[in-house]
């Protein structure tokens, strides 16, 4: 009988031990959900997709500076800098004894190709006309000392030094970085199994690695919402820092194993549409597209009300933003009559593609039913992300709903190639000038004027903010509770 009960007894400590081990073992690594899979690679300074952003800026890889949650701007590569009065002279002093992940030294020669490599003729940075074609030289006058020289004054320029456009790469590993990118970060990247997951791990040689809690991070890529959250209930994820299904929050609230935050983002949410095609390129049909949608039913049934409506292509978190919301009413009749005006004759047959996000996907239904009210036919193209990117994002779509991540994106609008196809002078001049201006007042009233000729040309639908709503079990610690820019700070993150 003793023997059975030590037996037992040895059992049940070796299991408790197991449970410990375990236990301890989740304490130094995570799994993190996402809805999209970056596309197509894993560079952010060649490709547009936001998802790559969440998956290797500030871990893997760095820029000058750093944007925090709160939108603050925080040295990170660059320890200190200067601006001269006329704001065209930046003068960064960067940080030393940092590597990158490959052992390579980081100086300012790498801050150079990377600038110039994002300027050079063919380059697809999305932030080569806006920030890197306005930038007239780059000096180096030592090894931790880089001087940038602008075209024009950029009172947003520091910001976009924390942009993941401008993050910098060694010239040695710069051309690999899609499948296997090479930064400064905390952590380095180690493995990527398309359509599943991408595991990164702790750099130890990092300059401040004794805060790094987490030794492992892996994300995977769910786009399906009810397996998301199959996902966290099973313990399969320990979070999911955005893109939560919104259906699903109160069910999640009321769970004491987690803890879910509902914070804002950058992302203007917008039935898209192509001012290229015939009839969309007759600004009633697009007015009348706008008057056919009523956006609270959309924002209501899709994303069970959380967001905030807007009315041209800016947030209310950014600085010059003007409410154009309620300027723009729900009139079924309005848009009849607007398509009779213009000629069109009805049934419009249209198509309506939709990337996989559950926003697009359920704001995709209550759109098209809406338009079918005013005689357009939206026939729905559910479409992968990748299809999406290399179809839509190439112009090769009537609408589309998509969300911008990209915070002070407006300057799209100016690029009459970029995939909506709007092509205004009148817009590019105000553009130039907001470029030009230093004045902070002139500015703000310029991006006034730029969001009202948006919404007189009703170049797209703009509905509402996509929401930053994330989950996470409630010993882990460090998630972001919005979203400035499409990122995780993976140094911040424990148990």
């Amino acid at each position: 009988m003793r023997k059975t009960f030590r037996a037992a007894a040895a059992v049940l400590l070796l299991a408790a031990t197991a449970l410990a081990a375990s236990a301890q073992g989740r304490r130094d690594s995570v799994v993190l959900g996402m809805v999209l899979e970056p596309a197509p690679g894993l560079d952010p300074t060649t490709a547009s997709a936001a998802a790559i952003g969440e998956v290797v800026h500030l871990s893997v890889l760095e820029g000058l500076t750093k944007i925090e949650m709160s939108g603050a701007i925080t040295p990170l590569l660059a320890e200190s800098w200067s601006v001269d009065p006329d704001g065209k002279l930046y003068t960064f002093k960067l940080r030393k004894g940092v590597k990158f992940h490959d052992g390579e030294d980081f100086d300012a020669s790498d801050v150079k190709f990377s600038f110039e490599r994002a300027k050079a003729e063919g380059s697809t940075n999305k932030a080569k006309k806006a920030v890197f074609d306005n930038i007239s030289r780059i000096d180096t006058p030592d090894a931790h000392t880089v001087i940038l020289v602008l075209n024009n004054a950029d009172g947003n320029f520091l910001f976009r030094m924390g942009e993941n456009t401008a993050v910098i790469l060694d010239p040695k590993s710069a051309a690999t970085t899609a499948s296997k990118p090479v930064g400064t970060g905390p952590f380095r990247f180690e493995d990527w199994k398309k359509g599943a997951s991408v595991t990164l791990v702790k750099y130890d040689a990092w300059r401040n690695a004794a805060a790094v809690k987490l030794k492992r991070v892996t994300y995977r890529f769910i786009s399906d919402p009810a397996a998301q959250v199959a996902a966290l209930l099973a313990g399969d994820l320990d979070a999911m820092p955005r893109g939560f299904p919104a259906q699903n929050v109160k069910q999640f609230q009321a769970d004491k194993r987690f803890t879910v935050e509902v914070g804002s983002t950058t992302g203007e949410t917008m039935v898209t549409i192509n001012n290229k095609r015939k009839p969309l390129d007759d600004v009633r049909v697009r007015k009348a597209i706008a008057a056919a949608i009523d956006r609270k039913a959309v924002l209501d049934g899709s994303m069970e009300g959380l967001g905030t409506p807007i009315g041209s292509h800016m947030v209310p978190s950014e600085a010059g933003y003007v409410d154009y919301s309620t300027q723009l009413k729900f009139d079924p009749e309005r848009a009849k009559a607007l398509l009779k005006e213009a000629g069109v004759e009805t049934p419009l047959n249209l198509t309506l593609t939709l990337p996989p996000t559950a926003y697009a996907r359920k704001g995709g239904e209550i759109v098209a039913a809406q338009l079918a009210k005013v005689g357009i036919v939206a026939k729905i193209e559910n479409v992968e992300w990748a299809q999406w990117l290399s179809g839509t994002f190439k112009g090769n779509f009537d609408l589309t709903i998509i969300s911008h991540a990209e915070p002070l994106d407006i300057d799209r609008y100016a690029d009459p190639n970029y995939y909506w196809g709007y092509d205004s002078k009148a817009f590019r001049d105000l553009f130039k000038q907001y470029n030009e201006s230093t004045e902070t007042k002139t500015r703000l009233k310029l991006l006034g004027d730029m969001q009202k000729r948006l919404f007189d040309d009703q170049v797209n639908v703009w509905m509402y903010v996509l929401p930053h709503v994330s989950v996470a079990r409630k010993p882990l610690k460090g998630i972001w509770t919005s979203s400035p820019i499409f990122a995780n700070d993976l140094a911040a993150l424990s148990w």
